[in-house]
């Protein structure tokens, strides 16, 4: 789905390099990133009508920080709204009974909104539309075949079979260089790098 949504606007990129995701979301959706003052906690939040996604306002604090780390935050959380765009904009098409499913912990349900709170995490909290937004962000700015290519290097053959591996020596170099390459926190290169070369999990004697 994301490989399909960069390329159907022509982000994918050919070499391995950032994808400009304010760009997929202006050319796919129709509407330009926003910045407000949100509160504590919350990095950004999308609105959807009942023909789709209308609307995705980031922290204005992360625009004004002025840092690389900041600016990488930003690319995450758009990554994230857009993935709610691309996954989710079904469940408010022409009804509103999809709200009930957004509803946390007795608050009014979140109606026409959905939020985005912190970086990443392969963890699950039970927020489902939170995690398949979260499993988004690697597919669109790390696709799968640009970091094969950029973690070729990093790469040993294992096994009888000479299957490529990132093995543990290797594997911080390789999470810099990508997070370098493409543009995000190390944090973002870690978790992708992860689902697609595991760590060892041999024991060790």
């Amino acid at each position: 789905i994301c490989n399909d949504a960069l390329r159907s606007v022509e982000l994918l990129p050919e070499t391995p390099s950032a994808v400009r995701i304010d760009r997929l979301i202006e050319k796919k959706f129709g509407f330009s990133p926003e910045y407000a003052a949100l509160p504590v906690g919350v990095l950004g939040y999308t609105l959807f009508g009942t023909a789709g996604p209308t609307r995705i306002v980031v922290d204005r604090g992360l625009a004004e920080a002025h840092s690389i780390v900041a600016e990488r935050r930003i690319s995450t959380t758009l990554a994230h709204e857009a993935g709610h765009c691309l996954f989710h904009a079904h469940l408010f098409a022409a009804t509103q009974t999809s709200a009930g499913l957004f509803t946390e912990d007795g608050e009014r349900p979140l109606a026409l909104k959905i939020l985005c709170r912190d970086e990443p995490s392969p963890s699950y909290d039970g927020k489902w539309w939170e995690y398949q937004a979260n499993a988004a962000i690697g597919p669109l700015l790390l696709p799968r075949e640009l970091i094969i290519q950029a973690v070729e290097p990093f790469l040993e053959c294992r096994g009888l079979l000479g299957l490529p591996a990132l093995v543990d020596r290797a594997r911080r170099p390789a999470e810099l260089a990508i997070a370098e390459t493409f543009h995000v926190n190390p944090v973002v290169a870690r978790i992708r790098l992860s689902e697609m070369f595991p760590p060892d999990q041999r024991p060790t004697l």
